[in-house]
């Protein structure tokens, strides 16, 4: 641990450094230390570990995972937030390095040799498409071991849904086919500045074995399909897609179903089908 003088309470910074959250880079600042530690205990044991953060603002994830032992590479676009970030280099030398850069143009491959941790209070304009991202690639298991994000609590609930609820949907089988899914805590709106109009929560995902004989790429194709008007029964939705009748068939699935009551096991059923 480092020992300089003790850092200064998050809202000192923002003031400090003149930072207000930008709405276009869909920002909003966690400041409460306590809820930022347990955010930063989910993926369990940090010390001397690698952990990737997206969108650290003003640093307050970012010098909870530093003060958990980790060593973090953070991406953040918005140049305003980079002096302050710099303070938290100087504070824990060696542990952080800041890149000023827009998160989904980085290819994790470049950044880390061996295993590593995601961490993040993902900017809500973003959230989605670095899941997916993350989610798809295309070897398997991933160098990531574990992601613990922070989301609107509405995309959280579509994320750990279970088939028939009203949030399942594309994103839920994406995540559960090749992951561990669940919801670590809730995030109530107030803990935020500026307070968004919704309430969050911490989703945590650690990977596990893709099952045998499905291409990813097929899956996602055969999931936005069946989703694009998920009202319609599975037959209807699925015979502009090659061979997708033969795979309800195959499967045994009754072509009548929605897509909200076909399991994540069953989707892959049909993804294998069509995968060969």
């Amino acid at each position: 641990m480092s020992a300089s003088p003790p850092l200064p309470p998050l809202r000192e910074v923002i003031k400090k450094h003149g930072l207000t959250a930008n709405k276009a880079l869909g920002q909003n600042f966690l400041l409460d230390t306590q809820l930022l530690s347990r955010i930063a205990s989910v993926p369990g044991e940090l010390q001397d570990s690698e952990v990737f953060e997206v969108g650290p603002g003003p640093g307050g994830l970012t010098q909870a995972l530093l003060q958990a032992g980790a060593r973090v590479t953070a991406v953040e676009r918005d140049e305003r937030c980079l002096p302050a970030l710099q303070d938290l280099s100087d504070h824990f030398p060696g542990q952080l390095q800041v890149i000023n850069e827009d998160a989904l143009k980085i290819e994790l491959s470049e950044l880390f040799d061996g295993p590593f941790h995601i961490a993040s209070n993902l900017p809500y304009n973003v959230g989605s498409a670095l899941l997916i991202k993350w989610l798809s690639s295309p070897t398997w298991l991933p160098a990531w071991q574990s992601l613990t994000l922070m989301f609107q609590r509405e995309v959280a609930d579509r994320i750990v849904a279970k088939e028939g609820s009203s949030a399942y949907g594309r994103l839920s089988i994406l995540a559960q086919w090749r992951c561990d899914a669940k919801i670590a805590m809730s995030v109530h709106r107030s803990a935020f500045t500026p307070p968004p109009k919704v309430m969050s929560a911490i989703v945590h995902l650690t990977p596990k074995a893709q099952p045998d004989g499905v291409n990813p790429e097929v899956l996602a194709k055969l999931t936005q399909t069946a989703f694009s008007q998920r009202r319609k029964m599975l037959r209807q939705s699925l015979k502009g897609l090659p061979r997708g009748l033969d795979a309800l068939n195959a499967a045994g699935i009754d072509g009548a179903r929605r897509p909200e009551t076909v399991s994540v096991e069953e989707f892959v059923a049909l993804a294998r089908f069509l995968s060969a």
